[in-house]
């Protein structure tokens, strides 16, 4: 017995044809046209369990005909396939009332199963979006590689819910653009978005920065003022480098997740609270978890939905847009039109961008204010590049030749160039101690066989001091016997 007729509409008769073979083999009854008015005349006919169309197709677009097949048959799912692999058409997709959208080139196995999935879902109407959305809107995540595209999926998705998100990425990936687009194409877009930086707050004031406080409530507290929650009711909280948060904080804020309210440094009566959480770090929480430096149950109540934001090395073929994209932006603030030649972004690639987008972003600003020319050459990639303070791989020194405080002084420089202009959070000198320090005691222990006496005083350390380290740290012993 047939599972259901599937609906096609693509105007490319090679994508009719295998998505006509692999439905009939997984039992569905498929049904193929090359335009948008057959596939309507279907709907009004009251043919089809399911619907797969592009958008872009000879006689009309399929964002404009999907308003229309939602009002008239809203139980019926649709997936959304395009070329068009953009934030803006993922966003579209699913504003318009879409099951799902796929970028091509799809994975054929995985349409089928979204197919399997859009027939087994009860079948109930799904919200109505606006349709008057800005369609040529510029969009501030740029990348049509293959990582980008899952996270366009995934953002598309999460706009339709006010589900808790943690984005993870490494410095300059763009956690804080994410999280925007999260609050503008999302249910609360009408709310405020208040972003926050915890590694920015001195330790002594993240409670009332988040919380507020009462008059004389401490020393300095002249007059009442609303906290970063106050000000995001009805809105979106951005919590920003969550993982260094001090512990004494993360309780409070566990208590106002589990609670839903909240109280002001010096209150009394409890606020309730109405807004969404979405929280960014470039730590490794479970380590942090680990070294008893982050709360495990918080991190469970935030880790809801994860979304890691994949570095510039890893996407290396979206830096022609971007680059392209930085240059749009550098002629709107009048620094002039520039090109970029194909050779110029070739040279771009192999750079391994340690400060990721920001890094590029901050290197196109650089050629543009700084050389005349219009066009960005290979040879003037070169010479910047060749002033960066990191250089690529293959231009490094092997590091058996350098000192241990050579290595380290260039790791500093890879970590400082990761944040552009900026400056690293509060807090450096104990996290590259701590970087230090656990391979130290690890290399230590090593050495002496796990003989934590010996260890201790191989480093010069008490014994009692080098127990608490390891356990701080974390740090896994291993004895073996002499040989």
């Amino acid at each position: 017995m047939a599972k259901g007729t599937v609906l096609v509409a693509d105007d490319d008769s090679a994508i009719r044809t295998v998505l006509n073979q692999a439905l009939a083999r997984a039992g569905y009854i498929p049904r193929t046209t090359s335009n948008a008015a057959s596939l309507w005349r279907w709907v009004q006919q009251g043919e089809g369990d399911d619907i797969i169309t592009d958008v872009v197709m000879p006689d009309e677009n399929a964002f404009e005909l999907l308003p229309r097949i939602r009002r008239l048959r809203p139980e019926l799912p649709i997936i959304v396939m395009s070329a068009q692999n953009t934030l803006m058409t993922a966003l579209k997709a699913t504003e318009r009332g879409a099951f799902e959208y796929l970028p091509k080139p799809f994975d054929l196995n995985e349409l089928v199963a979204v197919v399997g999935r859009a027939m087994a879902e009860p079948k109930k109407p799904q919200k109505q979006e606006n349709d008057n959305e800005a369609d040529g809107e510029e969009l501030p995540l740029i990348g049509r590689s293959l990582a980008m595209q899952e996270i366009y999926r995934v953002i598309a998705r999460l706009t339709q819910s006010d589900l808790t998100v943690m984005i993870t990425g490494e410095s300059g990936t763009g956690k804080e653009l994410v999280a925007r687009v999260l609050h503008d194409h999302g249910q609360r877009r009408h709310g405020p978005f208040v972003a926050v930086n915890m590694a920015a707050i001195p330790r002594d004031l993240i409670e009332s920065e988040l919380f507020g406080h009462e008059k004389g409530s401490f020393t300095g507290a002249q007059a009442r003022m609303s906290g970063r929650f106050e000000q995001a009711e009805g809105g979106t909280l951005f919590l920003d480098e969550i993982g260094d948060m001090p512990l004494e904080a993360q309780t409070r804020l566990l208590r106002v997740l589990q609670e839903g309210e909240y109280t002001t440094v010096g209150g009394r009566t409890p606020i309730k609270t109405d807004l969404r959480i979405i929280a960014a770090t470039h730590r490794d929480l479970r380590a942090l978890i680990q070294q008893g430096l982050f709360r495990e149950d918080l991190f469970y109540r935030l880790n809801v939905v994860p979304m890691r934001l994949p570095p510039l090395r890893e996407r290396l073929d979206d830096i022609g847009d971007l680059a392209r994209h930085f240059l749009r932006i550098t002629a709107r603030e009048n620094l002039g039109q520039h090109t970029i030649s194909t050779d110029a972004v070739e040279r771009l690639k192999h750079y391994d961008w340690p400060g990721n987008v920001r890094e590029l972003e901050n290197l196109i600003r650089r050629i543009v204010a700084v050389h005349p020319q219009e066009a960005i050459t290979p040879e003037l990639i070169d010479q910047e590049l060749a002033d960066a303070v990191h250089a690529p791989p293959s231009a490094e020194a092997p590091s058996d030749d350098l000192s241990l405080s050579e290595m380290v002084e260039r790791y500093l420089a890879h970590y400082f160039a990761g944040f552009g202009n900026e400056l690293p959070p509060p807090g450096l000198h104990e996290r590259v101690i701590r970087e230090v320090e656990a391979p130290l005691i690890s290399a230590a222990l090593a050495a002496t066989r796990g003989n934590q006496i010996r260890a201790a005083e191989l480093l010069g350390l008490n014994r009692n001091t080098l127990r608490s380290r390891v356990k701080s740290l974390n740090i896994q012993i291993f004895k073996t016997p002499q040989t």
